[in-house]
């Protein structure tokens, strides 16, 4: 385990230039990721155009060693490597991430009307945003459209629409008293002015979408910050970009995976990513981390390499997840809300993310892998462990773990203001995060 007073924490002037060349990566990742889906769509045409074979899952599977593979579900994407010997018993090494962010999304009915002939979209809160930091914010729509026909198109509008603060002249106590916002009443942006009848929010969202409004049969729409990343503070050592939880590490799995197939690197697993969605809200769907999407590619995968039960359970017994979601670092604000003894820092390198009650999935076998790994790869790294004061949060490795039996350890980036609309970190730890998930790959 780390020394927590000797984490080497990075200067300005000590920021490489490959960190800073992969945080502008980054930024471009999360500016084509407005939503899950846009996530998964551009984490696969990348991998396409890195050589991998797009695969549908309503087709069969010819998945042979040596071959490179990624396929699609709804927000989620699974994209891996057959080393050329593998057989019934390869075991897999994955690193896993998540594709959703907490927010806003949009409801039916979705075009309302507010006194003074504001136009208003109906949106409900999806998962647990920090609220007051949507407000003020110029936000567009981005999702899919599903037509009539059962065919789907992405979609983004572009700004569009704001949740308007109340000035502080109609709340005089505001600043002492603390804003409180109703999720209902308070959270409605506005996205246009003029006559009720001429508003009409899923006829836009079409016509950005280049599809007749009479044909749209479904939509998945979600709200997003329309401010670009960017990197700033002395030195441009910081980072702050929308959506760091989770495309951070959907980013640097990605990176990661192309990294070993681009460098031609032979490994003895089949080295994959994998990335689901709906982790914010608990990941119960069918292409969430609880759902049959990762056993159903494992066991075609496993099937095509000639497996049956007793060798695919023996694959799955020297197989190794490495889940990968962001965490605290110590806020300067709030210090006394972080353990007083396991403090991670940014710039400090990954964390490794340990709860005794397994809201987090790591053990000792699975924190000497992580350890090994970054060791390999020449990057520090720092545990992170709640406050026992605080709830700790949680993410896909126990619950993949729990369907998988895969042996599996949980690790992350730290930040400061998860859930906010905009969040930070430290220009050198995505960078270090895919490193060390490089490394592990190629156990």
């Amino acid at each position: 385990m780390t020394d927590q007073s000797s984490i080497p924490v990075q200067t300005p002037a000590e920021v490489p230039a490959a960190a800073r060349a992969h945080t502008e990566d980054l930024g471009a990742f999360v500016a084509a990721s407005p939503s899950s889906y846009h996530a998964a769509a551009e984490a696969a045409r990348r991998a396409q155009e890195a050589g991998f074979t797009r695969l549908a899952e309503d087709a069969a599977w010819e998945v042979v060693p040596g071959g490179r593979y990624v396929v699609v579900r709804d927000g989620s994407v699974i994209a891996f490597t057959v080393p050329d010997r593998a057989g019934a018993t390869t075991p897999f090494t994955i690193v896993g991430a998540h594709t959703d962010s907490p927010g806003f999304k949009l409801k039916p009915r979705s075009t309302t009307h507010g006194p003074g002939g504001w136009w208003q979209a109906g949106v409900e809160v999806y998962g647990g945003p920090l609220l007051s930091s949507w407000l003020d914010r110029e936000l567009e729509l981005a999702g899919r459209i599903v037509t009539l026909d059962g065919t789907e198109h992405l979609v983004r509008t572009g700004p569009l629409l704001r949740i308007p603060q109340l000035a502080i002249h109609l709340d005089r106590g505001v600043n002492d008293s603390g804003l409180t916002l109703d999720k209902q009443r308070h959270t409605q942006p506005v996205w246009g002015l003029g006559d009720a009848q001429a508003a009409d929010l899923l006829a836009e969202l079409a016509a950005d979408a280049g599809v007749d409004p009479a044909t749209v049969g479904g939509y998945d729409a979600v709200l997003v910050d329309t401010q670009p990343a960017r990197a700033f503070g002395a030195g441009r050592a910081l980072f702050a970009s929308p959506r760091l939880d989770n495309l951070l590490s959907t980013h640097a799995g990605l990176t990661a995976l192309l990294g070993r197939a681009a460098g031609g690197a032979a490994g003895t697993s089949v080295e994959m990513f994998a990335a689901f969605d709906h982790e914010e809200i608990g990941s119960a769907s069918r292409s969430g981390a609880a759902g049959p999407f990762l056993e159903e590619v494992l066991r075609r995968v496993s099937a095509a390499l000639g497996a049956d039960e007793d060798t695919r359970a023996r694959a799955f017994a020297g197989s190794l997840h490495v889940s990968s979601d962001v965490g605290h670092a110590v806020h300067p604000n709030y210090a006394e809300r972080h353990d007083p003894a396991n403090r991670p820092v940014a710039g400090g390198g990954p964390i490794l993310k340990i709860n005794a009650n397994q809201r987090y999935a790591t053990d000792a076998f699975g924190a000497a892998a992580w350890t090994a790994a970054c060791a390999a790869a020449g990057v520090p790294t720092q545990e992170f462990v709640s406050n026992n004061a605080l709830p700790c949060g949680s993410t896909i490795g126990p619950i993949s773990a729990t369907r998988l039996g895969i042996r599996t350890v949980d690790v992350g980036v730290p930040i400061l203001s998860m859930h906010s609309a905009r969040e930070l970190t430290a220009v050198v730890d995505p960078w270090y995060l895919a490193r060390a998930m490089e490394a592990v790959l190629g156990r």
